[in-house]
């Protein structure tokens, strides 16, 4: 779906660091979700990337051919074939969480959501904690729009941050593992919220914010059915 795996498998073959050092992790398209296609299309991934196996592997939206009866028993599958490390989960809901849980096998990893200061995730972000897996935030920037935000940039200027340092360090300091998509000097400063020092009042002050809507919300989506 998006097209990069190939360049990331030419990437991790070129780069001077060991495998067990690269956490890889890719999905399985919503299309894609049959017992069979899961299984044949994972193995395609495989082949893209150059790897015998990866870190994780999700299944992206419970829609299209998503049937938890049908999908999840193929993702143990790949996992007890040693094709995929952990199974993770995205954009699902707490019930759809809940039923996943009841019918996998393995652990749930990972679930990754939209998340970022102005779309807190509360709930996910808890029921991540109680059920000790990761909560992986995409859009962690809220696509470039927490950039501009008036009352968030105003935060960041108090304490002397770049926004894109502080709604990351947000994340990070939240149990939220952010993945942002960026290039050239972004991918630098994007960096630097892994080491800045962020008071704990200007995480309280982001804490604070009042929430916005989701950026990404496709009709199909779990909680708008």
């Amino acid at each position: 779906m998006y097209g990069n795996e190939a360049a990331v498998g030419e990437g991790i073959a070129a780069a001077d660091v060991d495998r067990e050092d690269v956490v890889v992790a890719t999905k399985v398209h919503p299309d894609n979700l049959a017992s069979e296609s899961v299984r044949e299309t994972a193995r395609e991934s495989l082949d893209r990337l150059g790897v015998d196996r990866v870190d994780l592997l999700y299944v992206h939206w419970p829609i299209g051919a998503y049937d938890p009866d049908e999908t999840l028993p193929a993702f143990d599958a790949l996992r007890e074939a040693g094709l995929t490390d952990h199974v993770g989960v995205s954009n699902f809901t707490p019930e759809l969480l809940r039923e996943a849980e009841g019918v996998l096998d393995a652990p749930i990893a990972a679930h990754q959501v939209e998340c970022h200061p102005r779309f807190q995730q509360p709930d996910l972000r808890a029921i991540a904690a109680e059920r000790d897996h990761a909560l992986v935030g995409y859009s962690p920037l809220a696509q470039g729009e927490i950039l501009d935000d008036p009352d968030f940039a105003g935060i960041a200027e108090e304490h002397d941050l770049r926004p894109a340092v502080l709604a990351l360090a947000w994340g990070l300091a939240r149990d939220v593992t952010p993945i942002p998509k960026a290039t050239g000097d972004h991918v630098t400063e994007n960096l630097r919220a892994v080491t800045a020092e962020v008071p704990e009042t200007a995480l309280d002050a982001v804490d604070a914010l009042e929430g916005g809507e989701r950026r990404i919300d496709p009709d199909a989506a779990a909680w708008n059915r």
